[in-house]
Order: structure tokens, then sequence, then C-alpha cells
């Protein structure tokens, strides 16, 4: 494969505990540059790491990722997973006890990343950098805090523990999801607060941490005193602000392209692969479709072709800056097996730390 030929872009998801012959098909394609798993792909931890080493015996470059953030979003809490404390009851530790609290969320970081490798996977979308504004449903919990530099000052330190196990980090939801009541899976929010507001408040988590995250993923929300587009599809978000303004040169991911109330642009819905080309034109580096692999796979198939459709018309164009940012996430050195991890003495003195 030539060097402007090796941009993989998309992240898309598997149908169950093992590959059938339409995930391998999907996965050897060189639009496709990692997997991210659900909790249908799990049964234990055996099965866990035997699925993601047929994912890396196909193609060792593809990065396999999860939403494992803790609290209740954790996708695998059976078969000696640690159940991870909620960013809230950090945030709320840190009221009492602002230094344990930065160490608690270190070891959970430590711990989150640490299981997830020695069971084969390289990523996961954490931390939230949200602040807890006290309306949105959909974050709740998952903030670790209404203050910006206590988010800030947490997530730096859940940061640290995610890189001591080798894994990287992705804030998320830029800039700010945390204000607006409706869920995005849904519904698309609207937040009618000026630029200068959420520059000022929500989104300085991102300014502080900008040498600290390996990779961010904008909200599906409208902002529109900003733009008349959701951040992950909006030039202005991510080109002038994240890039230019905030100075991030992370990957940018952009959230799940199924939820249909993002993918309403201009007065239409846009199908999978045009939505996918409006991210990835917008200044996103790849674009995830979640949840499309069961039954007969269609959504994926159709953004697999129509992709390779606007390669071929040079409506878009590999671009190498962006593959060497996604492989920038692969993870750094060789993971420990599960009984290497249980007696490596780190793991075990931070996963005692997370009996708050």
């Amino acid at each position: 494969m030539t060097e402007e030929l090796r941009h993989a872009p998309l992240i898309i998801d598997v149908a169950g505990t093992e590959l059938n012959a339409a995930d391998r098909r999907r996965l050897a394609d060189p639009l496709v540059g990692g997997v991210i798993h659900f909790a249908r792909n799990w049964e234990n931890r055996t099965q866990l790491a035997a699925l993601n080493a047929e994912i890396k015996a196909l193609r060792p470059d593809l990065l396999i990722c999860v939403d494992h953030e803790g609290g209740r979003v954790q996708r695998f809490r059976t078969d000696n997973f640690t159940r991870l404390p909620s960013m809230r009851s950090l945030g709320e530790l840190w009221m009492r006890d602002p230094l344990r609290a930065t160490k608690v969320a270190t070891a959970c970081g430590h711990v989150l990343a640490a299981e997830l490798r020695a069971c084969g996977i390289d990523f996961s979308f954490t931390p939230v950098l949200d602040l807890d504004h006290g309306e949105s449903s959909v974050i709740g919990d998952r903030s670790f805090h209404r203050d910006p530099r206590v988010v800030s000052l947490l997530a730096k330190s859940l940061a640290h523990g995610l890189l001591q196990a080798g894994m990287g980090n992705c804030g998320k939801h830029f800039p700010g999801h945390g204000f607006v009541k409706a869920d995005s899976h849904v519904a698309i929010p609207v937040d009618r607060r000026s630029l200068t507001t959420i520059l000022a408040d929500d989104a300085m988590p991102y300014d502080w941490l900008t040498g600290t995250l390996t990779a961010v993923m904008p909200a599906h929300v409208i902002y529109p005193r900003v733009d008349a587009r959701p951040a992950g599809f909006s030039g202005k978000w991510l080109g002038k602000i994240l890039r230019s303004q905030l100075g991030f040169d992370g990957a940018v991911f952009s959230d799940d392209l199924s939820m249909e109330a993002a993918r309403r642009i201009d007065g239409r819905l846009l199908s999978y692969s045009e939505a996918a080309l409006a991210a990835l034109g917008a200044g996103c580096d790849l674009a995830l479709l979640c949840n499309q692999s069961v039954g007969d796979g269609a959504p994926l198939d159709e953004l697999l072709a129509g992709l390779t459709e606007a390669r071929a018309r040079r409506d878009w164009w590999p671009d190498a800056v962006s593959e060497r940012r996604r492989r920038a996430l692969l993870p750094r050195g060789e993971a420990p097996t599960w009984t290497q991890l249980t007696q490596d003495e780190s793991y075990l003195r931070a996963r005692a730390m997370l009996q708050l």
C-alpha cells in the first residue's frame, strides 16, 4: 500500500464474541483503522482476549477500542474486572481531600488501562471532560465536577494512570455536552451560549490539557452562535478553535455516526458515508459507526462503499497526518497477561486504592 493510501479513518464494530466471515472481510478493508467493542462482544476474559488476538492476526495495526470509563459506562464488569468508580465520586472525594482524589484518579486510570490491555484492548474513550451543570442526563455522574479546574486536574491524574499502563486517552465531548438536557443519541441538543462563555467555562479543560490529551471526541451538539452544524461536523470548532486556537495536535474522533439526529445536517438526513465524509472534511481524523454489524451489516458495507467511491472521485483522499495520529494511539510496550498483571505490585496497589 502506498503512503498516500495508508489512512484508515473508520472505526467499526463486530457482531459477536468471535469474528464471522463478514467481520473479517470488513476488517481487511484498508479504510478500516479500528474496532470498537460493546457488551455483546464479551463473555469472559479468555474469550475477549481470543477475539482481540484474532483481530490483531488479521491486521496488527488495527486500534481496538472500547467505551470503558467507570461508573455506569463500563463494558466489562465480571470475571474479576474491577468495578471502577464513577467520575462524580472522584469529584466528591476532591471536595473532602483534593490530594487523595488526584491519587485515586491516577489509580483508577492505571487499573482501567491495565485490565483492558491484559485482554488485548488498546484504547478507551475516556476521560469525560464535560462539566456537571446538573442538566444533562446522558452525562450526569460521568462528569467529575462543575468546576473546570477540578475536572482538568482529575482528568490529568486519570490520564497519567492510563499512561502508566501504556494507554492513551480521549477527552470528550468537545467543547462541552454538560450544559444541555437533550440526549444526542435520540435528539440533537442545542447550546445557545456565546463562544466567549463556552471557551471561558466548558471548553477550559481542553485548553489546559492540550499537552496531555492524545485524542479528542467532539460533541453531537449544535452551538448556533458559533456554527449551525454540530461540533463534530464543524470546521470552525475543529479547525479554527480546537486546532488553531487551542493548539491541539492529537487525533480527533467523530462521535457515533449512527445517531440519526446528529446526521441531520443542513436540513437533510445524511447517509452514513455522507456523514463520515462530512466529519472527516470538518477535521476529524477518525469516524465511528457503532452497532451496525448485527444482522446483515448493510450500513457498514454502505459506509465502506461510499468512502471507496469518494476516494475514486477524489471527493476525499487519505491523509498521512491523520494516519500518523491514529497510529500514535496504539499502546507502547507489550501488555502483561492477566496472570502477570495480578502479580504486579503497582497494579495491586492501584486496585487497593479504589475502595472508596
